[in-house]
């Protein structure tokens, strides 16, 4: 069950301070396929080992993801899925996993429900931090004082072009962790890693103390094998996607999934 005596962004710091692997850290796009089936795949993820999930809260114009995650969303907003509804079944979710759940979601969506109330609606649910990719770190000061009034953690993403200065904005502004993106370009399965991966994890942590995930291409066990030797966490979003899509028995498959992926892990 989760801790009531610390902050939501503290449980986020408690999962990779007393992590003796990197956690793996699926992605699933909040409601898919439907609610009920959403929270029995969280749950599943989190019974074969996932140590933190994000959750995708589906908006119309998700530059940061690819084809697979894009669909995904698609069909959501097109069934009338909403930004309360989405909420609420992250609190579900919350409840079902007892794992640190981290948002990922677009600015303009967050804009709207206004940054108060969006950050404090998270934190209410369960939520122990957001991933907002549109937003820049210099932008980003108003969004990071909501972030620390409700007590969740903003969470920032790294490139493989970010410079040192950049980097050093990142480990200033985040909490929780940085998301170090393999590669350049949007989500999606791939057959190989980008060896710059290693690069950019070594010059974050030139930069912070914070832990650093990769994300972005990690689409297997193998990959996940090998950016658990470098990484404090490895994010697998489009391969879990995936295996939702037209899976009669999705938990099942996602479960199997996620645990292959931390036995992998256990191995580096």
């Amino acid at each position: 069950m989760a801790r009531t005596d610390v902050t939501p962004a503290q449980r986020l710091d408690d999962a990779f301070a007393e992590r003796t692997n990197a956690l793996v850290m699926p992605f699933l796009v909040c409601g898919y396929p439907d609610g009920d089936t959403f929270v029995d795949i969280a749950a599943a993820a989190a019974e074969a080992g996932g140590g933190v999930l994000e959750i995708g809260i589906p908006f119309s114009d998700p530059i940061m993801d690819g084809p697979v995650i894009q669909e995904a969303t698609n069909a959501l907003l097109a069934k009338g899925q909403r930004t309360a509804g989405a909420i609420e079944l992250i609190a579900r979710a919350a409840e079902a996993t007892g794992r640190p759940l981290v948002a990922m979601t677009y600015y303009n969506l967050i804009f709207r429900y206004g940054l108060d109330a969006f950050a404090r609606a998270l934190a209410d649910a369960g939520a122990t931090g957001a991933i907002v990719p549109d937003l820049s770190v210099e932008d980003s000061g108003p969004w990071r004082d909501a972030c620390g009034r409700a007590g969740i953690a903003p969470v920032f993403i790294a490139a493989q072009t970010s410079t040192p200065e950049r980097l050093r904005a990142i480990g200033a502004a985040a909490r929780g962790f940085v998301y170090a993106a393999s590669l350049l370009g949007v989500t999606g399965v791939r057959e190989s890693m980008d060896d710059r991966a290693r690069a950019l994890v070594a010059s974050i942590r030139e930069e912070t103390d914070l832990p650093v995930a990769v994300g972005i291409g990690v689409s297997t066990a193998e990959h996940a094998r090998a950016v658990a030797s470098y990484a404090d966490g490895v994010i697998v979003g489009s391969a879990v996607v995936k295996r939702i899509s037209g899976s009669s028995s999705p938990a099942r498959d996602v479960g199997a999934f996620v645990s292959d992926l931390v036995k992998a892990v256990l191995s580096a």
